[in-house]
C-alpha cells in the first residue's frame, strides 16, 4: 500500500489545466437513442474526485428492477453517448488547434483541426485522466508482450509491481513497426497516430510535473499485448488436456479412456449454445490422436511448465455480452443493440471514455489507457461496435524432444532440441527486471526460446524427455490489429456487410457487433491458424518441424452474418457459430451456457425489453436456472435422508420458481433466497457425484483443467465456465429425456437412477449438514453472503464505501437504436 499511496499521490496532482473555452460543441449527425454508462466514473484521479464514482448510482440503480424495465429508466440509469454535447465546462487547448472540453460526466471531447492534433488530444486526455493506470501497465504490459511463462501479466499489473525492462525487450517492441510499414500508407498513418498520441501523453505529464519517465511508442505496443493476452486469444493449454487423456487411458483403458476424453472435451457438442446456426467449420476439435501430436505421460509436467499453465489460465478472462435484434423483429422497426466487454470492476476502470473529432475521425466510446489514441468499443456517424472474448484457438503449445549437442544422451536439464534433424540449442532471452511485490524479492527474467517461442518446462513423452514451447500467431504484431480500428474510427466501415472487411483486419480473438439504422451484424476475429491434418489440435503438437502452421484460415472462413434468420444475435462468449470447434481450452462448451439465459424477448422486442432480459440474466444463477430441474428430476427418483436436506431441495426448487435472483433487495447483506445457501454449499459435491463414478481419483485432476464452477465474486462475471453441461447432459440421458451427441458412457450412478439418486441426497446431506452448523438447523433461515460477492473496484483505492450489488453484465455498456437514413 505505501507504494500506491505514494505513486498515486504524484497522479493525483495529474488534473486539467482550467483554461478558456476556444471552440463549441461537436455536431452529433445520428438520431435514436445513444447511450452508455461505464462505472465507477470517468476519472481516475487519486484521491478520487466526484467524477471518479458518479456512474455508481447510474449501474447499481438499474440491478434491483430485474426484467421491470421501462423506457423513462433508460435515461435514468444509463448517460447519453452523443457527440459534443457539452456547452459549458472545463476547456483545455494543449496546443494550437486542439481543444478538450469536459462534460458534467468528466468525458473529454476532443476536437482537432487535424488529426494528429486529435492523436495529440486523446494522448492528453488519457495522461490527465488515467496516468496513475499508464505507469501501472507499463511493465506488466511488457512481460505479456513477451509471452513470459509462469507470470500473470494482468495480476502483475494489478499489484501495482514495477518491471524494468531490458535493451532485448525494448528490441522485441519496436520490431512491431516493421508490418505496419508495410502496410503502406495505412500502416504508415498508424504509426504517425501513435507518434502523436505519445506526444500528447508527453505533453501532459510535463504540464503535470508528475516526474514519470516519457511514453514511447514501445509501450503503446506493449499495452497493446496486455489487452491480446487477456482478452484476445484462446487455447494453448494442450499439455494439460493431454495429461487428463493420459491418465484417464491408465485408468479406463485406452479406448475408454480417450472416449470419456471426448465427452468432457465438448469441442463439438451438437448442443451448445451457438450465436449462429449457420456452419463455419473450423478444426480444433480432436479425437484424442494423430501422428503429429503426443500425449504426454502421465505426472510429468515440470514445476516451471505447471507455474505457466496456471498463470495462463490465471490471465483468461471470458466475459462480455451482447444482445442485438434487427429492423424485423424490433418494436420500433430499427435494429436494437445492448452490448459491452466485461472487463472487471478496478480503480482506475481499465476502460475510459473519449469522444474524438477531427481529421476524418468521428468516434465516441471506450479505449483502453495506453493504446487509446482509437476508440475500441463505441460508436461513429451512424453505427455502433462492440466486443465479446470468443477464445478461439491462436495459441498452440509444442512438445520439442530434446538432444545434446554433443551427443550424449539428453536429459530434463538439456537445452538443445531436435529442429528438422539437427540438434539446436535453445536461445536465451533476458527480459528484464521485476520489482519485489507480494512477498517476494526483485528477480531478473530469463527465457528460454525455441523458434515456436517461449519454452515453459519439460515433461516426458514414453519416457523420453521433451520441452514444451508456445507459439501465440500474434506475438510481435498486435499492432497490426490498429488497422481496423482505425478505420472504425474514421468511418470507414459503410454498411453492415463492410464490416466483416474491417473487422478481419483485427488479429486477436473476439465476437465482433455492429448495428446501424438498418442492419446488425456479427463477425468473429482471430488471425487462426490453419493446422495440418497431421495434428490433432487438441494435443500438443510435435515440434520438430514436420506440423507447423499452414498460413490462416480467410476472412471468409470465419463465423459472420448480417440480419440472420430469427433477427437475433447473441452471445456471451458461448460458441460463435455451428461447427465451429472449442479451442483446446475450453471444456465447457457444453449443452448449458449463460447465453441460455436470454430467454423471453417475445416476438416484438424493445429497447426497454431488451435491456430488462439483460438485467434480468445479470443476477441470475445459472445453475439453478438451467441444471437444478435435472438434478431434482433425479432426488425424485430416492429418498431425502431426512427432513432437513429434503426441506433443503425444497428450497432450491422454490427460489428457481421464483427466478432464480441472487438479488439482496432489502440489502441486509444476505441474498433474499434461502436456495442460494442450499446450491452454493452443495454445487461442488453435486458435481462430482455425478462425474466420480467414472472418473474417480481423476475428478480433481478434471478440476484443473476446467473448474466445477465460476462462482458469482466481486469482479461481478460469473458462471463462465463449469461442469453445468456434465451434469446437465449426463442426468439427461439417466432420465430417459432427449440427447444430442450422448456421452460415451453413462456417468452418475454408473447409469443407475436409484444409485445416482443417493449419490446426489449424499452430497445434498453434507452440505445441508454443514449450514446447519453454521447457520443453525432451519434451513428458511439460511443466507448465502450478498456483501461477499458485493462489487469492489480493484484494488481498493475508492475505499469501503464505494461498492456495488453484484450483476453478471458488461463494465462499459451501450445501449443503441439508431434511426434510419
Amino acid at each position: 500500500m505505501r507504494r500506491i499511496a505514494a505513486f498515486a499521490g504524484v497522479v493525483g496532482a495529474m488534473v486539467g489545466l482550467g483554461l478558456p473555452a476556444v471552440a463549441g460543441a461537436q455536431s452529433d449527425p445520428a438520431g435514436g437513442t445513444l447511450l452508455n454508462v461505464l462505472p465507477p466514473g470517468q476519472s481516475g484521479a487519486f484521491p478520487a474526485v466526484p467524477n471518479s464514482t458518479d456512474q455508481i448510482p447510474l449501474y447499481d440503480g438499474l440491478t434491483p428492477l430485474g426484467a421491470n424495465v421501462g423506457a423513462a429508466d433508460l435515461d435514468r440509469y444509463f448517460k447519453s453517448a452523443r457527440f459534443g454535447e457539452p456547452a459549458g465546462g472545463p476547456v483545455e487547448a494543449p496546443r494550437p488547434g486542439l481543444t478538450i472540453r469536459y462534460d458534467s460526466w468528466g468525458v473529454p471531447h476532443v476536437v482537432g483541426q487535424t488529426r494528429d492534433d486529435v492523436m495529440f488530444g486523446a494522448g492528453w486526455a488519457t495522461a490527465r485522466d488515467r496516468g496513475l493506470f499508464l505507469e501501472t501497465i507499463r511493465g506488466p504490459a511488457r512481460i505479456a508482450a513477451l509471452d513470459v511463462p509462469g507470470f500473470d501479466a494482468f495480476s502483475l499489473a494489478t499489484s501495482l509491481r514495477s518491471f524494468t525492462p531490458s535493451a532485448a525487450t525494448e528490441r522485441f517492441l519496436a520490431r512491431q513497426a516493421i508490418p505496419l510499414r508495410r502496410a503502406g500508407a495505412r500502416g504508415r498513418r498508424v504509426l504517425a497516430d501513435v507518434d502523436a498520441y505519445v506526444a500528447g501523453i508527453n505533453a501532459q505529464y510535463r504540464a503535470s510535473g508528475n516526474g514519470a519517465r516519457p511514453w514511447t511508442r514501445t509501450d503503446v505496443v506493449a499495452a497493446a499485448a496486455l489487452i491480446g493476452a487477456v482478452f484476445g486469444r484462446g487455447g494453448g493449454n494442450e499439455v494439460a488436456s493431454s495429461q487428463l487423456l493420459s491418465a484417464l487411458r491408465k485408468r479406463l483403458g485406452r479406448r475408454g479412456g480417450t472416449r470419456v476424453w471426448r465427452d468432457l472435451r465438448s469441442a463439438q457438442d451438437p448442443e451448445t449454445p451457438v450465436t449462429l446456426r449457420s456452419p463455419f467449420p473450423y478444426r480444433t476439435g480432436g479425437r484424442g490422436g494423430a501422428p503429429g501430436s503426443r500425449a504426454v505421460d502421465a505426472g510429468s509436467v515440470s514445476a516451471g511448465a505447471a507455474r505457466a499453465a496456471q498463470a495462463e489460465m490465471a490471465m483468461r478472462r471470458p466475459m462480455s455480452n451482447a444482445l442485438l435484434v434487427a429492423a424485423q423483429r424490433s418494436a420500433n422497426g430499427r435494429p436494437l443493440a445492448v452490448m459491452g466487454p466485461q472487463v472487471g470492476y478496478f480503480y482506475p476502470q481499465f476502460l475510459m471514455e473519449l469522444d474524438l473529432h477531427g481529421g476524418g475521425i468521428d468516434a465516441r466510446g471506450a479505449a483502453f489507457p495506453g493504446v487509446s489514441l482509437y476508440v475500441l468499443l463505441g460508436r461513429g456517424n451512424r453505427y455502433a461496435w462492440s466486443a465479446t472474448s470468443s477464445g478461439s484457438d491462436n495459441v498452440d503449445q509444442y512438445v520439442v524432444r530434446l538432444c545434446n549437442r554433443n551427443g550424449s544422451r539428453p536429459t530434463r536439464r538439456s537445452t538443445a532440441y531436435v529442429w528438422r534433424g539437427r540438434c539446436r540449442a535453445m536461445t536465451t532471452f533476458d527480459a528484464g527486471t521485476l520489482g519485489a511485490g507480494g512477498g517476494e524479492p526483485a528477480q531478473r527474467i530469463r527465457f528460454r526460446q525455441t523458434v515456436h517461442g517461449p519454452v515453459s518446462g519439460t515433461v516426458t513423452v514414453g519416457g523420453r524427455p521433451y520441452a514444451v514451447a508456445t507459439k501465440r500467431s500474434t506475438r510481435g504484431r498486435e499492432v497490426m490489429s490498429a488497422l481496423g480500428f482505425a478505420d472504425l474510427n474514421a468511418n470507414r466501415v459503410r454498411n453492415a456487410r463492410d464490416f466483416a472487411r474491417v473487422m478481419g483486419q483485427v488479429e486477436f480473438t473476439f465476437n465482433w457487433h455492429y448495428a446501424d439504422g438498418r442492419d446488425v451484424a456479427f463477425f468473429s476475429s482471430g488471425r487462426l491458424p490453419r493446422r495440418p491434418r497431421s495434428v490433432d489440435p487438441s494435443l500438443p503438437a510435435l515440434g520438430n518441424g514436420r506440423h507447423e502452421w499452414r498460413g490462416f484460415i480467410p476472412r471468409r472462413a470465419h463465423p459472420q452474418a448480417v440480419n440472420p434468420r430469427g433477427g437475433l444475435l447473441l452471445n456471451w462468449n458461448n460458441k460463435p457459430a455451428a461447427r465451429f470447434g472449442a479451442a483446446d481450452d475450453q471444456f465447457s462448451y457444453g449443452s448449458v451456457q449463460r447465453v441460455d439465459l436470454f430467454r423471453g424477448l417475445g416476438a416484438k422486442v424493445s429497447l426497454e425489453r431488451l435491456v430488462g432480459v439483460m438485467n434480468r440474466a445479470a443476477t441470475q444463477d445459472l445453475r439453478a436456472v438451467e441444471v437444478w430441474p435435472r438434478i431434482a428430476a433425479v432426488l425424485a427418483r430416492g429418498r431425502a435422508p431426512d427432513a432437513r436436506t429434503a426441506r433443503a431441495a425444497e428450497l432450491v426448487t422454490e427460489w428457481r420458481r421464483g427466478g432464480s435472483s441472487r438479488l439482496d433487495r432489502d440489502l441486509d447483506g444476505r441474498i433474499d433466497a434461502p436456495g442460494a445457501a442450499v446450491l452454493d454449499a452443495a454445487w461442488d459435491g453435486l458435481a462430482d457425484a455425478v462425474l466420480r463414478p467414472a472418473l474417480g481419483p481423476l475428478t480433481r485432476q478434471l478440476a484443473t483443467v476446467q473448474r466445477r464452477d465460476n462462482p458469482p465474486s466481486p469482479q461481478g462475471s460469473a458462471y463462465g465456465g463449469g461442469w453445468y453441461g456434465y451434469v446437465d447432459k449426463d442426468l439427461r440421458r439417466l432420465l430417459g429425456m432427449r440427447v444430442r451427441g450422448r456421452y460415451s458412457r453413462p456417468y452418475c450412478g454408473k447409469g443407475r437412477r436409484a444409485a445416482c439418486a443417493r449419490s446426489l441426497w449424499r452430497a445434498l446431506k453434507r452440505a445441508s449438514d454443514r449450514l446447519a452448523a453454521s447457520q443453525g438447523g432451519d434451513p428458511a433461515a439460511w443466507r448465502a453472503s450478498a456483501n461477499a460477492e458485493r462489487i469492489v473496484f480493484a484494488p481498493g483505492l475508492l475505499g469501503p464505501g464505494a461498492t456495488m450489488r453484484w450483476s453478471n453484465r458488461p463494465t462499459f455498456q451501450q445501449v443503441v437504436s439508431f434511426e434510419r437514413r
